[in-house]
């Protein structure tokens, strides 16, 4: 392996920014052509060229042979005289007029980098500081030797750029005693992405929470995501071409330490079959930078425990692989890594986008400490990172059996007629304690509620939603996490009135479910959507008796078809309570999520922070589902639509609402072994009189409130429309349309698709975006 001489150099590409299309970089040579002196070319042209922009070239101009189209621009392999000045035809647009323009190519450095382990990076504006530890970094760890540096600072920067950029390397690496090539290489014109903002904006990270809430950042192609991926091409036949090996990193990017005996990464790209090896990067991230002190590499000690998406990167031995194997951001074309040979990387989002917070970079209930950066913090660079704080869950029983007792907490508005048989149920099913928030009833709900808690069946509590400034259900769940109820609970669940828990193991009870769980701490209930059953007329009985037909159990469309509620230990894992899972997941005991889907099956860790729905991998309906009787019957609907929702409280539930959560698909009568002991708990609450008279009034209200609905034209007409053949014949075919239908509504499916006589394959869709109007 050859030895370096250092020399830290600052180099310009040779395009120019001045022509149409825009010259890149152009490198020319001397070689012989049929026994005579010749200069070879490659010029590259900046995205978006065409082979189209250079046509057959006139006499007196270069002779062009090949035209090679790379991630957007254009590199020509040319020849020319070996005296005299080059000029190049090009095109503005293909097939538009000539213009003849000199080119004035470089030569070639590929002696600095021959024989030598290289590193071809990107550098925004990180400082010199930064780039000298991650040269340190791969010279003393990896066998790096030498590195070709992009430099993609505006002229204008603040930061060193050029040769000051350089002189202060070589500074650095000279106080380090460190013997390395370094060539700083600026560009002519902007690299980034036209129409893009700065990398170093938390909009540009790609694990940024709260994008949506974000103001696009001012576009900035000299900062943005690389948009000219032909620099690597050019990178390799200036310079890198004779190097021994080659890997990209930026120089926020650490190879992660390689264990005792595995060959460096470079020696793996001269062993590999094709010259080619794969690396895979991981972001990383400070729990908290000191105020007043610059990122380092060293303040980067967490990772995300439940990241999916890896950086695609690689090395390559030029010679091996061929120097005709175009090299490209995240592949070498025609050159197959070893699928085996994987060597990690970490990258420094700190250091990639400063002067912010880890928790505008990645949500911080995602973070958790890395054993191996936190070595490489103190051990190797001597550094005192801020630490994030060390948790324990509550003390519990392990058993889910064993955890104690079980509430519910809810939402309420005018439910008066459906409240006792979702009381008894659950009361039957094992349900202990049951938290319920209501406003501005005009059923008899709140005082059949307060009435209940006299009488210890249940907590009765006005939701403060009006003096919080939150949506209804938000309020509710907030004020609920500070009453003792919740607290001393056992199992907590956020549910509503209208979803009983259908247990199918064991007895059907919730005991049954906790024996089967183990140690689990959380089981997911997926909905069943239940529809009306062409039920028309509201009737005083119990809902799991009247609608029995129901969404099919593989059914992804509406996207709220597989949304799911969960029971979850009060053991301090979590900060808060959520509508669909519980919130807040305090990080660093990620590893003591248990969590089941209602099959028994483990939930992958990419659910524990934010999932609430269910998936093709995640779905399971063979322990418990959450039966979602969210229309009843039609008349009901029509008080409902008129009550208005807890949640989406400025969301109509009209037609679309029906259209989308009206399913009669299947039949499913496996919550109806559970009637006996319904019927019982039932009988026992109805037997006390202040109960029933609180029932029968709000039975009667309810009534009274259809009437009065149907009397008018508007709810009358809406009542049809319900009723209709077309609508209870699609309520039978929803599973046949895309998640657009649902988004545009009933309207886009034709009005005849009901009569049809369609196949079991058969799919409908629309173009649309947004939300539906209701």
């Amino acid at each position: 392996m050859a030895q370096p001489k250092g020399q830290i150099l600052a180099q310009e590409m040779a395009g120019d920014a001045s022509v149409a299309p825009r010259l890149l970089e152009a490198v020319a040579w001397p070689e012989t052509h049929e026994g005579r002196p010749v200069r070879a070319l490659r010029l590259f042209f900046a995205n978006p060229s065409r082979a189209g922009h250079v046509p057959t070239q006139p006499a007196g101009c270069i002779t062009v042979l090949e035209r090679r189209e790379v991630s957007g621009g254009l590199m020509v392999v040319a020849r020319a005289e070996a005296d005299g000045p080059l000029q190049v035809a090009i095109c503005a647009e293909p097939e538009g007029p000539v213009e003849i323009v000199p080119v004035h190519p470089a030569a070639p450095s590929q002696d600095l980098f021959a024989g030598l382990n290289c590193l071809l990076a990107q550098r925004l504006e990180e400082s010199a500081e930064t780039v000298v530890d991650w040269l340190s970094w791969h010279h003393d760890y990896h066998g790096a030797q030498a590195a070709l540096v992009i430099d993609r600072s505006p002229p204008d920067t603040a930061a060193l750029r050029g040769e000051a950029f350089a002189k202060a390397i070589r500074k650095g690496l000279a106080a380090r005693e460190l013997d390395m090539v370094v060539v700083v290489q600026t560009a002519p014109l902007p690299l980034g992405k036209p129409a893009t903002g700065p990398e170093s904006h938390p909009f540009l990270a790609p694990d940024a929470p709260g994008k949506d809430r974000m103001d696009l950042p001012a576009h900035d192609p000299w900062r943005a995501p690389l948009g000219q991926g032909l620099v690597y091409e050019a990178a390799k036949w200036r310079y890198l071409a004779r190097a021994r090996a080659v890997l990209t990193l930026d120089v926020t990017d650490l190879l992660a330490p390689r264990p005792n005996g595995k060959p460096s990464a470079f020696d793996a790209c001269t062993t590999a079959r094709s010259g080619v090896v794969l690396l895979v990067g991981r972001r990383i991230y400070p729990w908290r930078v000191r105020t007043g002190h610059p990122e380092k590499f060293s303040d980067h000690i967490c990772r995300q425990f439940d990241a999916r998406r890896g950086i695609a990167r690689w090395g390559v031995a030029p010679e091996k692989a061929g120097l005709e194997a175009t090299w490209r951001a995240v592949r070498v074309s025609y050159a197959k890594p070893d699928p085996n040979t994987i060597y990690p990387f970490w990258r420094a989002m700190g250091l990639r986008v400063p002067g912010r917070a880890a928790s505008e970079l990645a949500p911080k209930t995602s973070l958790i400490e890395d054993p191996q950066l936190l070595d490489l913090a103190t051990q190797v660079w001597g550094a005192k990172p801020i630490r994030p704080p060390i948790s324990a869950p509550k003390a519990a029983p392990k058993a889910a059996v064993d955890a104690g007792r079980t509430c519910i907490v809810t939402t309420m508005k005018n439910e008066g007629p459906f409240i006792l048989e979702w009381i008894a149920y659950h009361r039957a099913i094992g349900v202990d304690d049951f938290l319920i928030y209501t406003n501005d009833c005009s059923d008899g709900t709140d005082t059949m509620l307060d009435m209940l808690e006299r009488k210890g069946i249940c907590q009765h509590r006005e939701n403060p939603f009006r003096t919080m400034d939150l949506k209804p259900q938000h309020a509710a769940l907030q004020a609920a996490e500070s009453e003792p109820l919740i607290q001393n609970a056992g199992w907590s669940i956020c549910m509503d009135v209208d979803e009983f828990i259908d247990i199918k193991i064991g007895d059907g009870t919730l005991r049954a479910l906790y024996e089967a769980m183990g140690e689990a701490n959380m089981i997911s209930l997926t909905w069943r959507l239940f529809g009306n059953g062409d039920v028309h007329e509201y009737e005083d009985k119990f809902l799991l008796e009247q609608f029995t037909r129901c969404a099919p159990e593989i059914v992804r469309k509406p996207h709220q078809a597989w949304g799911f509620k969960t029971l979850f230990r009060n053991i301090d894992i979590y900060k808060k309570l959520g509508v669909h899972r519980p919130k807040g997941l305090i990080p660093d005991l990620w590893d003591q999520v248990k969590w089941l889907n209602g099959s028994g099956k483990p939930m992958p860790k990419e659910m524990f922070r934010n999932g609430w729905r269910s998936t093709l991998e995640t779905y399971g309906y063979d322990w418990v589902q959450l039966n979602h009787y969210a229309v009843r019957s039609a008349e009901s609907f029509l008080v409902k639509r008129d009550r208005g929702r807890v949640n989406h409280v400025d969301r109509d539930q009209g037609l679309n609402y029906w259209f989308r959560m009206n399913h009669n698909t299947v039949e499913d009568h496996s919550i109806q072994r559970m009637l006996p002991k319904l019927q019982a708990e039932w009988d026992r609450l109805m037997a006390d009189p202040e109960i029933k008279a609180a029932h029968d009034y709000s039975v009667a209200a309810h009534r009274a409130k259809i009437t009065e609905l149907r009397a008018t034209e508007n709810y009358e007409r809406f009542y049809g429309e319900l009723c209709s053949e077309r609508f209870e014949k699609l309520s039978r075919l929803l599973h046949h349309f895309g998640s657009a239908v649902f988004n545009a509504g009933p309207g886009v499916v034709p009005e005849d698709l009901h009569l049809r006589d369609l196949p079991p394959n058969f799919f409908f869709t629309v173009e649309h975006s947004g939300e539906a109007e209701h």
